[in-house]
């Protein structure tokens, strides 16, 4: 490709004309084409016209990239704002997810206490019968189930340290 300076380079015209000279005679001494600027003497300055031609090309390169620079930007702030949304919308979730397991995790560890505190009841009030320890057994295990299917079986009479042994009261809906 071609520079600017090379595309506005106008070869100088010599003192003489190319041709047949005023006078009509056919001298001895023709002068050939004048040569591109490459062999001759350079130009140092430039005209006030180049001057300006390349600014204002320097200035719409200027403007250009410019503009790409901002429409870069423009776009990377969109995809910013995207993933700030995605990503603010998952934290959300994990949020709630992380709410709902420590309720879980909660309810698990009162089961787990209320076990205990049922088996160390049944522990201490049982007869060394074994038809005593499979039916108590039994019925613990059905308030175990009901409590585990959703049931509203409460054992009030171990939670307020009362007589364990009536199994009665154990089973009775509030």
């Amino acid at each position: 490709m071609e520079s600017d300076d090379e595309i506005r380079r106008v070869p100088e015209i010599g003192g003489e004309a190319a041709g047949p000279t005023a006078s009509g005679r056919d001298g001895g001494s023709v002068a050939g084409p004048v040569q591109p600027s490459g062999s001759g003497p350079r130009r140092r300055g430039r005209s006030p016209a180049d001057k300006e031609n390349k600014r204002l090309k320097r200035l719409l390169r200027n403007r250009v990239s410019a503009q790409q620079a901002r429409e870069r930007k423009k776009a990377y702030l969109i995809d910013l704002e995207a993933r700030v949304k995605e990503l603010e919308t998952k934290n959300a979730e994990l949020e709630e997810r992380l709410s709902t397991l420590q309720n879980e995790n909660q309810m698990l560890r009162q089961f787990i206490d209320m076990n205990h505190h049922f088996e160390s009841c049944i522990r201490s009030y049982l007869t060394p019968s074994i038809f005593i320890v499979t039916k108590f057994a039994t019925e613990f295990l059905d308030i175990q189930r009901n409590f585990l299917l959703g049931g509203t079986f409460i054992c009030w009479a171990i939670w307020n340290d009362m007589h364990c042994a009536d199994w009665g009261h154990l089973l009775m809906r509030p």
